[in-house]
């Protein structure tokens, strides 16, 4: 802890002093004006901000539906997709502080694994509920079935799964989780990320791709590979909210069922473009 007389980051004092449970929610409301640093709103998660300066939450902040933003990307796709999690077995791949997990738990699920190759970000509410699984250091390019379930396999396997991961293509990790997956029933929402898809040449100052046709080429691929493993698309959108430094990303949608769907990928590109060009970008 700091003494007094010193300065620390805004997002840092809101954690220390039990505002928040974690860096991600508080930094989402200090972007948004919620935080009052002596009686004004700073808008800047790494403000400094004197360690004896009074903080507090604004009368108008509520609190936050899930225990990130990141549930309301996945509470998107279930609703735009029409899919059901009413008792069904999950898998959160790329789990992080769980903001996927409380949405599927919100919407009925039934039991979720929630794996992610990092340790202790996993909010401690999900942590502690029954129902979910939790699987840290664990990298879902290895994934395997005995590592969900035992080597018994005595627990019903997944046929739904969320994908969220950086650093590495989606589709790098998309055959471990598939084989991992109830076979007949495998359904999955990938939340496809450009600057983790398309070559480096393509990513933008400071790991942003702004261009459309980046965009296009992407999804156009997504498609391609996803096909390529003997699924279909069933549907695409694209995320509410950027993600980290200003990242449009998409929401798709895949099955073992065969669809005659035809997005326009190029207007969609195009809608989230226009719709997302005022959201004001997050903060790493």
């Amino acid at each position: 802890m700091a003494k007094a007389g010193n300065t620390e980051r805004l997002d840092t004092i809101v954690v220390e002093r039990g505002l928040f449970t974690t860096k991600e929610s508080a930094r989402t409301a200090i972007m948004e004006g919620l935080v009052l640093v002596d009686g004004k709103p700073v808008t800047k998660p790494g403000h400094a901000v004197k360690t004896q300066a009074k903080v507090e939450l604004s009368p108008s902040y509520q609190p936050p539906k899930y225990v990130s933003r990141g549930g309301l990307k996945l509470e998107k796709a279930l609703a735009e997709f029409q899919i059901s999690l009413t008792g069904r077995v999950c898998l959160d791949i790329g789990a992080s502080t769980g903001g996927f997990t409380d949405c599927m738990l919100k919407h009925g699920a039934g039991r979720v694994y929630a794996v992610d190759v990092g340790y202790g970000q996993l909010d401690w509410t999900l942590r502690n509920d029954e129902r979910v699984k939790v699987l840290e250091r664990v990298n879902a390019r290895n994934l395997t079935a005995s590592i969900l379930y035992g080597e018994t396999e005595t627990d019903a396997r997944a046929d739904f799964a969320s994908m969220d991961v950086s650093f590495i293509s989606a589709f790098k990790v998309l055959p471990s989780v598939l084989q991992a997956m109830d076979e007949r029933k495998s359904e999955l929402v990938i939340l496809v990320k450009p600057q983790f898809e398309a070559g480096r040449q393509f990513v933008g100052h400071g790991g942003v791709v702004r261009d459309p046709a980046v965009h296009l080429d992407v999804l156009n691929m997504a498609n391609t590979k996803s096909g390529e493993l003997g699924l279909h698309t069933q549907s695409v959108s694209y995320s509410p909210i950027k993600g980290p430094k200003g990242n449009i990303e998409f929401l798709l949608h895949l099955s073992r069922e065969k669809s005659s769907a035809q997005a326009d990928l190029a207007l969609l590109v195009e809608k989230a473009h226009r719709e997302l060009a005022a959201h004001k970008e997050a903060e790493e």
